[in-house]
Protein backbone atom coordinates (compact mmCIF):
# COMPACT_ATOMS: atom_id res chain seq x y z
CA UNK A 1 0.00 0.00 0.00
CA UNK A 2 1.46 3.35 -1.03
CA UNK A 3 1.59 6.33 1.38
CA UNK A 4 -1.05 8.12 -0.69
CA UNK A 5 -3.37 5.12 -0.50
CA UNK A 6 -2.83 5.05 3.24
CA UNK A 7 -4.23 8.55 3.38
CA UNK A 8 -7.12 8.54 0.91
CA UNK A 9 -8.55 5.08 1.52
CA UNK A 10 -12.04 5.25 2.96
CA UNK A 11 -14.79 7.82 2.69
CA UNK A 12 -14.32 11.46 3.64
CA UNK A 13 -17.40 13.17 5.06
CA UNK A 14 -18.12 16.86 5.51
CA UNK A 15 -21.05 17.27 7.90
CA UNK A 16 -23.06 20.29 8.95
CA UNK A 17 -25.59 20.34 11.79
CA UNK A 18 -28.28 22.63 10.45
CA UNK A 19 -30.83 22.94 13.23
CA UNK A 20 -31.66 21.67 16.70
CA UNK A 21 -35.09 22.02 18.28
CA UNK A 22 -35.94 20.68 21.72
CA UNK A 23 -39.02 20.37 23.88
CA UNK A 24 -39.33 18.47 27.17
CA UNK A 25 -36.20 16.41 26.45
CA UNK A 26 -37.12 15.46 22.86
CA UNK A 27 -34.84 16.75 20.13
CA UNK A 28 -35.19 17.16 16.40
CA UNK A 29 -32.28 18.07 14.15
CA UNK A 30 -31.06 17.74 10.57
CA UNK A 31 -27.60 16.97 9.22
CA UNK A 32 -26.20 17.62 5.74
CA UNK A 33 -23.28 15.46 4.57
CA UNK A 34 -20.96 15.52 1.57
CA UNK A 35 -19.21 12.19 1.02
CA UNK A 36 -16.37 11.37 -1.38
CA UNK A 37 -13.30 9.15 -1.62
CA UNK A 38 -11.68 10.61 -4.75
CA UNK A 39 -9.86 13.92 -5.12
CA UNK A 40 -11.59 14.26 -8.50
CA UNK A 41 -14.94 14.17 -6.65
CA UNK A 42 -16.23 11.65 -9.20
CA UNK A 43 -18.16 9.84 -6.46
CA UNK A 44 -19.39 12.97 -4.66
CA UNK A 45 -22.61 12.31 -2.78
CA UNK A 46 -24.96 14.67 -0.94
CA UNK A 47 -27.02 13.35 1.98
CA UNK A 48 -29.57 15.28 4.00
CA UNK A 49 -30.99 13.42 6.98
CA UNK A 50 -33.57 14.28 9.62
CA UNK A 51 -33.43 12.93 13.16
CA UNK A 52 -35.85 12.83 16.06
CA UNK A 53 -34.82 11.69 19.53
CA UNK A 54 -31.57 10.11 18.21
CA UNK A 55 -33.37 8.15 15.47
CA UNK A 56 -33.09 9.02 11.77
CA UNK A 57 -36.58 9.02 10.28
CA UNK A 58 -36.06 10.35 6.74
CA UNK A 59 -33.14 10.90 4.36
CA UNK A 60 -32.46 12.40 0.94
CA UNK A 61 -29.56 10.85 -0.98
CA UNK A 62 -28.37 12.43 -4.23
CA UNK A 63 -27.35 9.01 -5.56
CA UNK A 64 -30.88 7.66 -5.03
CA UNK A 65 -32.37 10.99 -6.10
CA UNK A 66 -35.31 10.97 -3.71
CA UNK A 67 -36.36 10.83 -0.05
CA UNK A 68 -36.45 7.53 1.82
CA UNK A 69 -38.30 7.06 5.12
CA UNK A 70 -37.12 4.83 7.97
CA UNK A 71 -40.10 5.11 10.32
CA UNK A 72 -43.84 5.23 9.76
CA UNK A 73 -43.76 9.00 10.02
CA UNK A 74 -40.69 9.16 7.75
CA UNK A 75 -42.26 6.95 5.08
CA UNK A 76 -45.36 9.14 5.06
CA UNK A 77 -43.29 12.32 4.66
CA UNK A 78 -41.10 10.75 1.96
CA UNK A 79 -44.18 9.90 -0.10
CA UNK A 80 -45.41 13.48 0.13
CA UNK A 81 -42.06 15.17 -0.54
CA UNK A 82 -41.24 12.92 -3.50
CA UNK A 83 -44.41 14.15 -5.22
CA UNK A 84 -43.01 17.69 -5.26
CA UNK A 85 -40.76 17.64 -8.35
CA UNK A 86 -39.57 21.22 -7.84
CA UNK A 87 -38.41 20.36 -4.31
CA UNK A 88 -36.69 17.19 -5.54
CA UNK A 89 -34.79 19.13 -8.21
CA UNK A 90 -33.73 21.66 -5.59
CA UNK A 91 -32.38 18.88 -3.35
CA UNK A 92 -30.58 17.16 -6.24
CA UNK A 93 -28.86 20.45 -7.10
CA UNK A 94 -27.39 20.66 -3.59
CA UNK A 95 -24.65 18.19 -4.55
CA UNK A 96 -23.09 20.82 -6.81
CA UNK A 97 -24.26 23.97 -5.03
CA UNK A 98 -23.39 22.96 -1.49
CA UNK A 99 -20.98 20.01 -1.68
CA UNK A 100 -18.65 20.51 -4.61
CA UNK A 101 -17.27 23.90 -3.60
CA UNK A 102 -16.90 23.03 0.09
CA UNK A 103 -15.27 19.69 -0.71
CA UNK A 104 -12.75 21.40 -2.98
CA UNK A 105 -11.92 23.92 -0.25
CA UNK A 106 -11.26 21.07 2.20
CA UNK A 107 -9.12 19.21 -0.35
CA UNK A 108 -7.00 22.27 -1.15
CA UNK A 109 -6.54 23.53 2.39
CA UNK A 110 -6.72 20.51 4.69
CA UNK A 111 -6.91 17.06 3.16
CA UNK A 112 -3.85 17.34 0.88
CA UNK A 113 -1.62 18.93 3.54
CA UNK A 114 0.95 16.60 5.07
CA UNK A 115 3.59 16.86 7.80
CA UNK A 116 6.34 14.26 8.14
CA UNK A 117 6.59 12.33 11.40
CA UNK A 118 9.63 12.50 13.66
CA UNK A 119 10.46 8.85 14.34
CA UNK A 120 12.38 7.72 17.43
CA UNK A 121 13.44 4.12 18.13
CA UNK A 122 14.40 3.55 21.77
CA UNK A 123 14.86 0.79 24.33
CA UNK A 124 11.80 0.86 26.56
CA UNK A 125 12.99 -1.93 28.87
CA UNK A 126 16.19 -4.04 28.77
CA UNK A 127 16.02 -7.82 29.06
CA UNK A 128 16.38 -9.20 32.57
CA UNK A 129 16.69 -12.89 33.32
CA UNK A 130 13.91 -14.67 31.47
CA UNK A 131 12.01 -11.43 30.81
CA UNK A 132 12.20 -10.08 27.24
CA UNK A 133 13.42 -6.64 26.29
CA UNK A 134 11.02 -4.03 24.91
CA UNK A 135 11.74 -1.68 22.02
CA UNK A 136 9.55 1.36 21.45
CA UNK A 137 9.05 2.98 18.05
CA UNK A 138 7.44 6.40 18.37
CA UNK A 139 6.26 8.77 15.65
CA UNK A 140 5.57 12.38 16.63
CA UNK A 141 4.02 15.50 15.11
CA UNK A 142 2.62 14.03 11.90
CA UNK A 143 -0.44 14.90 9.82
CA UNK A 144 -2.79 13.48 8.60
CA UNK A 145 -3.81 10.86 11.13
CA UNK A 146 -3.42 7.66 9.09
CA UNK A 147 -0.03 6.00 9.60
CA UNK A 148 1.38 2.48 9.50
CA UNK A 149 4.11 1.18 11.82
CA UNK A 150 5.66 -2.24 11.11
CA UNK A 151 8.40 -4.18 12.91
CA UNK A 152 11.03 -6.32 11.13
CA UNK A 153 13.56 -8.84 12.45
CA UNK A 154 16.24 -9.79 9.93
CA UNK A 155 14.04 -8.23 7.19
CA UNK A 156 11.04 -10.42 8.08
CA UNK A 157 7.84 -8.79 9.32
CA UNK A 158 7.01 -9.41 12.97
CA UNK A 159 3.33 -10.04 13.66
CA UNK A 160 3.45 -11.33 17.24
CA UNK A 161 4.79 -9.66 20.40
CA UNK A 162 3.76 -6.25 19.06
CA UNK A 163 1.56 -3.80 20.94
CA UNK A 164 0.61 -0.50 19.29
CA UNK A 165 -1.41 2.45 20.47
CA UNK A 166 -4.04 4.14 18.38
CA UNK A 167 -3.12 7.45 16.78
CA UNK A 168 -3.23 10.01 19.59
CA UNK A 169 -4.30 13.59 18.88
CA UNK A 170 -2.00 16.27 20.28
CA UNK A 171 -4.80 18.84 20.14
CA UNK A 172 -2.99 21.02 17.58
CA UNK A 173 -3.85 19.04 14.39
CA UNK A 174 -0.79 16.82 14.88
CA UNK A 175 -0.74 13.19 15.99
CA UNK A 176 1.57 10.70 17.67
CA UNK A 177 1.71 6.92 17.85
CA UNK A 178 3.76 4.40 19.83
CA UNK A 179 4.47 0.76 19.02
CA UNK A 180 6.20 -1.71 21.36
CA UNK A 181 8.06 -4.89 20.42
CA UNK A 182 8.94 -7.55 22.99
CA UNK A 183 12.03 -9.54 21.99
CA UNK A 184 14.86 -11.67 23.31
CA UNK A 185 18.15 -10.19 22.04
CA UNK A 186 20.21 -12.38 19.70
CA UNK A 187 23.75 -11.67 18.54
CA UNK A 188 24.01 -10.30 15.01
CA UNK A 189 20.28 -9.90 14.36
CA UNK A 190 18.78 -6.81 12.71
CA UNK A 191 15.68 -5.22 14.21
CA UNK A 192 14.01 -2.28 12.52
CA UNK A 193 10.87 -0.19 12.67
CA UNK A 194 9.28 0.88 9.37
CA UNK A 195 6.91 3.85 9.14
CA UNK A 196 4.62 4.58 6.18
CA UNK A 197 2.83 7.91 5.94
CA UNK A 198 1.36 10.13 3.24
CA UNK A 199 4.03 12.79 3.86
CA UNK A 200 6.90 10.40 3.06
CA UNK A 201 8.13 9.63 -0.45
CA UNK A 202 8.62 6.02 0.61
CA UNK A 203 8.73 3.83 3.72
CA UNK A 204 11.04 5.15 6.44
CA UNK A 205 13.10 2.41 8.12
CA UNK A 206 14.87 2.98 11.44
CA UNK A 207 17.35 0.24 12.39
CA UNK A 208 18.05 -0.51 16.05
CA UNK A 209 21.74 -0.39 16.99
CA UNK A 210 22.22 -2.35 20.23
CA UNK A 211 25.99 -1.81 20.24
CA UNK A 212 25.65 1.64 21.78
CA UNK A 213 23.65 2.33 24.95
CA UNK A 214 21.09 5.10 24.68
CA UNK A 215 22.90 7.41 27.18
CA UNK A 216 26.02 7.19 25.01
CA UNK A 217 24.00 8.04 21.90
CA UNK A 218 22.61 11.05 23.75
CA UNK A 219 26.13 12.14 24.77
CA UNK A 220 27.32 11.94 21.18
CA UNK A 221 24.30 13.92 19.98
CA UNK A 222 24.90 16.59 22.63
CA UNK A 223 28.64 16.63 21.90
CA UNK A 224 28.02 17.04 18.17
CA UNK A 225 25.59 19.89 18.83
CA UNK A 226 28.18 21.55 21.09
CA UNK A 227 30.87 21.17 18.44
CA UNK A 228 28.67 22.79 15.79
CA UNK A 229 27.82 25.65 18.16
CA UNK A 230 31.52 26.13 18.96
CA UNK A 231 32.41 26.31 15.26
CA UNK A 232 29.67 28.88 14.67
CA UNK A 233 30.90 31.07 17.55
CA UNK A 234 34.53 30.77 16.38
CA UNK A 235 33.59 31.71 12.81
CA UNK A 236 31.56 34.69 14.03
CA UNK A 237 34.51 35.89 16.14
CA UNK A 238 36.91 35.58 13.21
CA UNK A 239 34.59 37.54 10.90
CA UNK A 240 34.18 40.25 13.54
CA UNK A 241 37.97 40.49 14.00
CA UNK A 242 38.60 40.80 10.24
CA UNK A 243 35.90 43.45 9.91
CA UNK A 244 37.37 45.56 12.71
CA UNK A 245 40.88 45.11 11.32
CA UNK A 246 39.86 46.52 7.92
CA UNK A 247 38.49 49.65 9.59
CA UNK A 248 41.75 50.58 11.38
CA UNK A 249 43.93 53.52 10.17
CA UNK A 250 47.66 53.18 10.85
CA UNK A 251 49.26 56.44 12.11
CA UNK A 252 53.07 56.67 11.63
CA UNK A 253 55.13 57.57 14.71
CA UNK A 254 58.53 59.21 14.93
Amino acid sequence: MSPTQLFISGIITISTLLAVDGFNGYYHYSVDQCRFSSWALSDLEYISSYWYNKAEFIRFNSTVGKFVGYTEFGVHNAEQWNKDQAYLEQMRAEKDRYCRGNAQIDINNILTKTVQPEVVLSLGKPSSGDKPAVLMCSAYDFYPKMIKVTWYRDDKEVTGSVVSTEELADGDWYYQIHSHLEFTPKAGEKISCMVEHASLKGPLEIVWDPSMPEPERNKIAIGAAGLVLGLIVTAAGFIYYKTKARGRILVPTN
